[in-house]
């Protein structure tokens, strides 16, 4: 074997620099996988956080929106509430109004009437001086207390105060009979003391369902024509009213005084109109 036929083998050696760059990759990766980790995790909370307050704000905002509804709901209530107050206002002053010129009508009639009568006894008084005999100064006289009479009648009735159909009413015993002597209307004065039975007042039942001392009120049914009139918690000296058959002119019911399950007061009845006209003349 020659010298020329044997070679010695030589090992290549693997860089360095190749195994350090290998380690950086590594390190590097390991690096970047747990940054990314991290950031998904991030990710992931930051969304269930968003959640959570997307559903927080929509929790608030349902709130809002039943709370603006029930704020609709009281708004319109109240509106709906001061619209009937203040067409009670508009009905209470139209009220009042034709009350004042009702009133005043009245005190303007009334006053002439009395102004008349005043007159009347002038005159009567003037033939006083004139008359010579016993008869006539007897029969003048007689006129004299006529008038007075009539003065007097006069001065209560300006006392008294008018009912919604203009007729007059009585707050106790001598005004019904002041207007009694008037000869309008039939008073029929009545005193119901016991609960829940038919009482007769005139033509008219009267069935006394309770009484309320405190407030001087009191609830009664009214039976008159085959018809039942149910009043409730009416005041004292407040009229009630209602219309008999083929009558034009109203009943009047008034209650003057309250005591514990009793009443006391009177029943107002139109006249034919041929016993007035009587009654006008007699007198």
């Amino acid at each position: 074997m020659s010298e020329e036929s044997i070679q010695p083998i030589h090992k290549t050696e693997t860089p360095r620099w190749i195994g350090l760059a290998v380690g950086i990759l590594g390190a590097v990766s390991l690096v970047a996988l747990g940054v990314g980790w991290t950031a998904s995790s991030r990710s992931a909370a930051n969304e269930q956080n968003l959640a959570a307050q997307l559903q927080t704000a929509k929790q608030s905002e349902d709130v809002l929106s039943q709370r603006l509804a029930k704020a609709e709901d009281l708004n319109a209530q109240i509106q709906g509430e001061l619209s009937v107050v203040s067409d009670k206002l508009k009905l209470t002053q139209q009220d009042a109004a034709r009350a004042r010129a009702q009133t005043k009508k009245i005190q303007e009639a009334d006053a002439k009437q009395l102004a008349d009568m005043e007159n009347n006894q002038t005159n009567v008084t003037g033939q006083l001086a004139t008359k010579a005999s016993v008869d006539d100064l007897n029969k003048v006289n007689g006129d004299v207390t006529g008038v007075r009479s009539d003065l007097e009648a006069t001065k209560n009735k300006l006392e008294l105060t008018r009912g919604e159909y203009g007729t007059l009413i009585a707050k106790n015993h001598d005004d019904v009979e002041s207007l009694r002597r008037l000869g309008e209307r039939d008073y029929y004065e009545f005193t119901i003391d016991k609960k829940g039975e038919r009482q007769k007042v005139g033509d008219v039942m009267v069935e006394l369902r309770g009484t309320n001392t405190k407030k001087n009120m009191y609830s009664v049914v009214l039976f008159a024509d085959d018809k039942s009139y149910d009043k409730k918690n009416r005041s004292v000296n407040e009229p009630m009213y209602f219309f008999e058959n083929g009558s034009r002119k109203p009943v009047e019911f008034v209650v003057n005084s309250v005591s514990k399950d009793k009443i006391t007061g009177y029943l107002s009845v139109p006249k034919p109109a041929g016993a007035t006209a009587q009654n006008t003349s007699g007198n």
